[in-house]
């Protein structure tokens, strides 16, 4: 079971900081997760520009330019917040058991570290 998922709210905890144009300290949303390169994109950090040719489209609208986008950061360089402080966490797993329609089920769960919460 991965620490990190789509969706979840992360904070990056290395780099350069805001007051030196860089991303540590802000918070955003994982878009998506790169298993297989260890990297996750957030929305709104490490933005990078990209040139693209310019064509047209059927209809002769222009399209290119240069286009503004998340590039991804190693999933070492954030952390998940912790949905009770706001801070961030470290991320544990336990095995709870449900019970759902008369039928206990054992279900691994992930927690925070800090505060004890569920995700």
């Amino acid at each position: 079971m991965a620490k990190i998922k789509k969706g979840d709210l992360v904070q990056v905890i290395s780099g350069a900081t805001q007051a030196r144009g860089g991303d540590r300290g802000k918070q955003g949303k994982v878009i998506e997760v790169l298993v297989e390169r260890n990297r996750v994109v957030v929305e709104g950090v490490n933005y990078v520009t990209k040139h693209v040719k310019v064509g047209q489209t059927q209809r002769g609208t222009k399209t290119g330019g240069i286009e503004t986008h998340e590039a991804p950061i190693h999933i070492s360089n954030v952390a998940l917040v912790d949905p009770k402080t706001k801070k961030p966490t470290r991320v544990g797993h336990k095995v709870e058991t449900v019970e759902k329609d008369g039928v206990k089920k054992q279900v691994r769960v992930r927690y925070a570290k800090k505060s004890g919460e569920n995700l």
